[in-house]
């Protein structure tokens, strides 16, 4: 498993980012069926899929929410005031339909979420090293023809443009397709590809 620091300041939440060597489980968590949007979900008290999505919010306490990645980014939010959590799944589909926004957005609107007592921790996922694109997806990020686009950098901007404070914000750094032995990686291995695990909890 993979921790964020900045997370795991926070002794009232648990956390993790899956590896091949620590495959976490969904099978006590609340879940998604993923399908690369910008819709945000809220969780409920039981376990088990709540619906079609890419974002899980909750201000409950003992419940996990989590989503399974291959390439794409976990990203994994807390509130230090309201203690409300969130895990994203962050394709360049949901990069470009800034799914991030979207969450806070909803933190905001359910639960009186500030930006500037958010904490965000993205994952890992396919690095800018190994993530080149068709020009019509560059397009979405303002680049033309085939580009190579960091979708870490672009969820990172976009937590610090809607009041995330930089100091704030981890960015784990490892490249999922670069790292064979720790994850899986869709671009690299195809449907064969397994699916890493990230979850947050809020404790009490």
């Amino acid at each position: 498993m993979i921790l964020s620091p900045l997370l795991a300041e926070l002794s009232w939440l648990e956390h993790a980012f899956g590896t091949i060597a620590a495959p976490l489980s969904q099978q006590h968590d609340v879940s998604l069926k993923q399908i690369h949007s910008d819709i945000v979900l809220l969780a409920g008290h039981s376990a088990g899929c709540a619906g079609e999505g890419d974002g899980l919010l909750t201000n409950l306490a003992g419940r996990a929410i989590s989503i399974r990645t291959a390439d794409c980014y976990p990203i994994l939010i807390a509130d230090v005031k309201t203690r409300s959590v969130a895990a994203i799944h962050a394709g360049w589909r949901g990069t470009a339909a800034r799914i991030v926004v979207r969450a806070i957005e909803k933190m905001h609107s359910e639960f009186g979420a500030q930006p500037g007592d958010l904490r965000a921790a993205v994952g890992p996922g396919i690095g800018e090293c190994c993530y080149e694109v068709g020009a019509d997806v560059a397009a979405r990020f303002g680049k033309s023809g085939r580009s190579q686009i960091n979708l870490a950098l672009e969820n990172r901007r976009q937590l610090i443009e809607v009041g995330v404070s930089e100091r704030h914000i981890s960015v784990e750094g490892s490249c999922t397709y670069c790292n064979a032995d720790a994850f899986h990686s869709f671009r690299r291995q195809g449907d064969a590809a397994g699916r890493m695990i990230s979850f947050i909890k809020r404790l009490d």
